[in-house]
């Protein structure tokens, strides 16, 4: 069986990397993981010329991002008729590029001096490699390995300590050390790596069990209300539902219950009118508010800027007198989504999407909305929860973060469940509760430990009233440090790796 997987070491590798997709959410098939990089790390460790390790990460890459990405590719078939001839090009698009990320850490080890210092190089490189890809060309951080634990609750704590990073870093250890199994195929050796395993996830998981039995109480008395439509990604923008939709938010936001909200929370550009100029609806939502609550939502607001306005997908808070409190301007922008790079250098044959793609402006960051006697409230539009050490301003930090979507572009597909373990991740890090509220998607809140309350499921339409819980007295050792400690670890892991040992069992 070996022999066949090393004869056919490309197509293995592509296998592998098709199968180690399960391990994401939601299906959160741990063994697809472990199978996928074990295979992968064996192979890796039966080459030693550059060039083919290269290759060799490449095919498993291409194949883990284009099927791990393929539900990007969903937002095309909403208009099938002009833009579905696109659906395949933007699989080979994804497995083109992204599979650089997984080619780079395999021909890395070829520096590595021995056996297990080629694995160290491994597990440290591919970490470097989803940061960079979390930044690179504005950066799409999605799918880092850490999230395939997600499920977990105990076992993804010590993000609070190293981000998603740390928790990858503990995953793709783990996973691949198959692949050192397979290579050394010794009792002794097997013992060794059991005993490892048992050791990182006993650390692990303690760890973070004891975190959550003495955490923090975070409820408040303040009521939160999620408002989560589901109306079809074909009747969202039409002039002739646009009516009915808007009617749709506030008869949901309506809805009599036990409790009365202090906030009603709609999500992404739920409004399809500017309530900033529109003042007929304006006062239609804020009549439908109880007293002293407020309302944020999603909407497109024109901002002017050097002599001409642009449209910015924006986050505001409307009082229940009707005014307009605060805005927050999405920031990190969706390059093809949202705006169109190097739009004047596209062939002939792309610009029929590129013309019917706006282009938004862009945000000044993070920041906060306060009042007295209020949690205060940071703002997240869409995909930049999935960005992190982004979503707070360091020196105003808030207590709640307020992420606004609609991953109702993406239909049955794995792209919600993965947005909302990004989300839960976020809250984690920072140490902040995160109120989500999708068109559709998941909606619901998750408090700063990642302990979910109020979820709504996709399709569901309907409401969710909950308390809401604030963020944590002390800011996370991430929050204060982000990134910092999980790369230094993955340096170490790539110096250790150049070092030769006297011996690998």
């Amino acid at each position: 069986m070996t022999n066949l997987m090393i004869k056919y070491q490309k197509t293995t590798a592509f296998m592998a990397g098709a199968l180690s997709v399960a391990m994401f959410a939601p299906y959160f098939q741990i063994w697809a993981g472990v199978i996928g990089f074990s295979v992968l790390l064996y192979l890796l460790l039966n080459e030693s010329k550059t060039k083919d390790l290269f290759k060799i990460g490449y095919a498993f890459g291409f194949a883990h991002f284009a099927i791990g990405f393929s539900w990007v590719g969903n937002a095309l078939l909403i208009d099938v008729e002009r833009f579905g001839w696109l659906y395949p090009i933007t699989l080979l698009a994804a497995g083109s590029f992204f599979g650089l990320f997984a080619a780079v850490p395999a021909a890395i080890i070829a520096k590595g001096r021995t056996t297990i210092g080629k694995w160290l190089m491994f597990c440290g490189a591919w970490v470097v490699c989803e940061w960079i890809r979390s930044f690179l060309l504005t950066g799409f951080p999605w799918n880092s390995a850490g999230y395939s634990l997600a499920f977990n609750l105990p076992m993804i704590q010590n993000a609070a300590i190293g981000g998603v990073y740390l928790t990858s870093l503990l995953v793709i250890t783990l996973y691949s050390m198959g692949g050192l199994w397979l290579c050394f195929h010794s009792i002794k050796s097997f013992v060794l790596l059991t005993m490892m395993a048992v050791l990182l996830i006993g650390v692990s998981w303690g760890w973070g069990y004891w975190r959550l039995q003495n955490k923090e109480d975070l409820v408040t008395d303040t009521v939160v209300r999620i408002v989560q439509p589901s109306i079809p990604q074909t009747m969202k923008w039409t002039k002739e539902n646009a009516e009915d939709n808007f009617s749709t938010y506030i008869d949901l936001s309506k809805t009599l219950s036990e409790v009365k909200p202090d906030m009603i929370v709609w999500g992404e550009t739920a409004s399809p009118f500017r309530l900033d100029e529109d003042d007929f609806h304006r006062n239609v939502a804020a009549e439908m508010l109880p007293q002293g609550s407020i309302l944020l939502t999603g909407m497109i607001s024109y901002q002017y800027n050097k002599g001409f306005y642009r449209p910015h997908n924006s986050l505001i808070v409307l009082n229940d007198h009707g005014e307009i409190e605060w805005y927050y301007h999405k920031t990190h922008l969706v390059p093809f989504g949202e705006y169109i790079p190097w739009r004047e250098y596209l062939p002939d044959f792309i610009k029929p999407v590129a013309n019917a793609i706006g282009q938004l402006g862009e945000g000044d960051g993070a920041k906060v909305w306060q009042r007295d006697g209020w949690p205060t409230i940071g703002g997240a539009v869409c995909y930049e929860i999935i960005f992190p050490h982004e979503i707070v301003d360091e020196k105003n930090r808030p207590d709640v973060i307020v992420n606004v979507t609609n991953d109702g572009w993406y239909g049955e597909s794995s792209g919600p469940y993965q947005h909302w373990v990004a989300a839960k991740f976020r809250a984690i890090e920072e140490g902040v509760t995160v109120v989500r509220s999708a068109n559709n998607g998941l909606s619901g809140m998750i408090n700063a430990y990642g302990e979910e309350t109020g979820a709504l499921k996709l399709n569901y339409s309907g409401i969710s009233d909950i308390k809401l819980e604030k963020s944590l007295s002390k800011i996370t050792t991430y929050g204060r440090y982000g990134n910092i400690i999980s790369l230094i670890l993955c340096l170490i892991l790539m110096v250790a790796g150049s070092i030769k040992f006297k011996s690998e069992q």
